[in-house]
């Protein structure tokens, strides 16, 4: 970046994320799972992190990041259990990860629009 460019946007970063997290391979996260999350428009908006083999999706750019998004962890037998953070609420329990992204899209917070630039706390 020059002088004269202007920082990257949230927007920016967040599709800059996503392309980085859908060329994960397998060894990072099942890769029906982020593909899975960004058939969804509204998600798509929102800002992806791989931890542990869990898709995580935040309205803000910076940490800390909002645990207000459903987080669908896989099971051992197979499936997600989707499961809210910030009150651990548990949204269901699915066979597939385009059932449970279906699920995460549906319960999005009221006003959950493009993520920030900023931390959990600006929001």
């Amino acid at each position: 970046m020059t002088n004269d460019e202007a920082p990257p946007t949230a927007a920016e970063i967040v599709a800059t994320a996503w392309r980085t997290v859908l060329a994960y391979g397998p060894d990072r996260v099942d890769p029906a799972v982020p593909r899975a999350a960004h058939s969804h428009a509204a998600l798509r908006e929102l800002f992806p992190a791989v931890s542990h083999g869990v898709l995580y999706l935040s309205r803000c750019i910076q940490f800390p990041w909002t645990r207000d998004i459903g987080t669908a962890f896989p099971q051992a037998s197979g499936g997600y259990r989707v499961r809210r953070q910030s009150d651990n609420t548990l949204l269901g329990v699915t066979e597939t990860a385009e059932e449970a992204y279906r699920l995460i899209a549906a319960h999005l917070p009221e006003d959950c629009g493009p993520a920030i630039d900023g931390t959990a706390n600006d929001l």
